[in-house]
């Protein structure tokens, strides 16, 4: 039978399926390089010519979880469901719908690993960077609409998912429950003061 020669970004994109599936298993930390490659049955060398470590691999797949994220969040406001709603229902079904964390808790702890740290803001960075101007174009619907007042629709994004990320990451601070209760509680608060939005607009934050 002769031998299957893959691709070089098929054969890579099969090692970050492969490793995220197991990464979400058992964690990074209890996850063995040969253990990865005994489930692909591949040589080593194949591996470490796409990846020269497994904080590498960790990272590749962290990009992966972000850009299925970003597609996934683009696709919903292009879609039936959110298509003609209102930009808080727009917002509501972008907050709702998120469940990259909670579907992802032993990848995304790895992050929290102090030799992980410069990995955590450099990837934290990416996904703001992406995610913003998703937000941002709900901001500006809903300006149009006369529910926000904003001449920085982007800015505003870029503050709110940077702020809410860094008071609520124990990756970065050991926060106290009662720190992150008393912020969260604070949260739709301090957006309405942002967006100039009517009272309560941001009420279903706390739902969640």
């Amino acid at each position: 039978m002769p031998r299957i020669v893959k691709k070089a970004e098929e054969r890579k994109q099969e090692i970050i399926a492969a490793a995220r599936e197991l990464f979400k298993e058992k964690g990074q930390e209890n996850v063995t390089m040969q253990e990865l490659m005994d489930k692909l049955k591949i040589a080593k060398g194949t591996i470490y010519h796409h990846f020269s470590s497994k904080q590498d691999l960790l990272e590749a797949i962290v990009e992966d979880l972000i850009d299925e994220e970003l597609k996934k969040k683009k696709k919903l406001l292009k879609s039936r469901q959110c298509r003609n709603l209102s930009a808080l229902g727009k917002f509501k079904a972008l907050v709702t719908e998120d469940t990259m964390a909670e579907d992802n808790e032993e990848i995304l702890d790895s992050l929290h690993h102090h030799e992980n740290a410069e990995m955590h803001a450099r990837q934290l960075g990416r996904y703001l960077v992406e995610l913003a101007p998703v937000f941002a174009a709900v901001i500006a619907q809903g300006c149009e609409e006369g529910v926000f007042t904003t001449e920085c629709p982007l800015e505003c994004a870029e503050f709110m998912l940077a702020g809410f990320q860094f008071i609520t990451d124990l990756g970065f601070y050991p926060w106290t429950e009662a720190q992150l209760h008393r912020r969260m509680k604070a949260f739709p608060v301090l957006l309405e003061s942002l967006l100039n939005a009517p009272a309560g607009s941001f009420g279903f934050l706390n739902e969640k």
